[in-house]
């Protein structure tokens, strides 16, 4: 089959044949139709998950397809199925599993981390029962390839971390597709949005997407001190969807009295133990939640609201590219000035 791998951490990415997978006990196989090219593939290629990703190791854990081939013991599914699957899959057996927090199992499985991932023709999937999810018929696989780790994990930020409700202010802190899913699904819940960016095209799709006010922190000295004059007294909720030192504490400073902030975007490199205003936190008491995915027994609420066209995830779709253009694609994620979703068509 045609891949895309790396042979050592930063190093050159190639398109390469190699041997189609074949499933075990509990495994599938999955036909890739499109996947998402996101950050997390760039982190994994930094080396910034070394301690999980061997080499060579092909990339990729967005994905939407159709079932190719199934191991004994698989059984909920069938072949030709059209699926997609989360970015996280649990073990169902350890504690977290059965208190049905998969996204956070003890043995959990990534593709494009734990092995190797979508960025191929076909991919290997662990613990196929627990976490494969059937797509509905309305949505198509360039959409569904956007909602693996980006829109689900927004989902769940907004949905349940975050517990947004109507007419409160929700600030979002970068606007990548983290960002815009999380602008999109609480525009759609009847929050008041605030959108945080550097790029006046991004914060302009945001304002599309649903967001009241746009605020570029490369033109303001104090993006906090912006968000609780428009708020008057702070957001109620507010999310880094980028994952830096500065974005964190922006989020964290610009909260209203018992306002929640929920960290999604991944800190890394000298990031990685960011400097928190706890100071803030113990005064004002504020909540401090991470988001880690969604499990697959809530894709149900979700495609729930997307079948009803109360969200449409296709509009965060800013480009479509072939697998030939992930070895160039790739390394770039790691800068700014991309609007909107990646996704790749195989």
């Amino acid at each position: 089959m045609k891949a895309v791998l790396f042979d050592e951490f930063q190093g050159p990415l190639r398109i390469d044949d190699v041997d189609r997978p074949a499933p075990g006990p509990g495994e599938a196989i999955v036909k890739v139709e499109a996947g998402g090219l996101c950050r997390s593939d760039w982190h994994g290629w930094m080396g910034h998950d070394a301690d999980i990703v061997a080499l060579p190791h092909v990339p990729g854990h967005e994905l939407a397809g159709t079932i190719a081939a199934l191991g004994e013991g698989a059984g909920r599914f069938a072949i030709g199925d059209r699926v997609t699957v989360p970015f996280v899959s649990g073990c169902g057996a350890c504690p977290e599993c059965r208190d049905a927090n998969h996204h956070i199992c003890d043995n959990q499985f990534q593709p494009g981390f734990h092995g190797w991932g979508s960025f191929a023709t076909h991919v290997k999937l662990r613990y196929a029962d627990e976490n494969l999810v059937r797509l509905p018929d309305q949505i198509d696989f360039v959409t569904a390839a956007s909602l693996g780790c980006r829109f689900s994990t927004s989902f769940r930020a907004v949905v349940e971390q975050g517990r947004v409700a109507r007419d409160q202010w929700l600030a979002v802190h970068g606007c990548g597709g983290v960002g815009l899913s999380a602008i999109m699904i609480a525009h759609a819940l009847g929050a008041r949005i605030i959108a945080v960016d550097i790029d006046e095209d991004v914060l302009a799709l945001a304002e599309s997407l649903g967001a009241d006010f746009a605020v570029n922190a490369a033109r303001t000295s104090d993006v906090a001190g912006t968000i609780r004059d428009i708020t008057k007294r702070g957001a109620h909720v507010s999310i880094d969807a980028l994952g830096s030192e500065e974005t964190c504490a922006h989020s964290i400073q610009c909260l209203r009295k018992r306002g929640r902030h929920v960290q999604v975007g991944l800190l890394a490199g000298k990031d990685a133990r960011p400097r928190v205003p706890m100071d803030i936190v113990i005064a004002r008491e504020l909540e401090i939640v991470g988001s880690h995915g969604m499990q697959a027994a809530r894709y149900d609420a979700m495609f729930g609201m997307i079948t009803s066209g109360a969200l449409d995830p296709g509009r965060l779709v800013g480009r479509r590219a072939a697998l030939e253009e992930v070895p160039t694609l790739l390394p770039a994620m790691g800068g700014f000035g991309t609007t909107g979703i990646t996704v790749i068509v195989i």
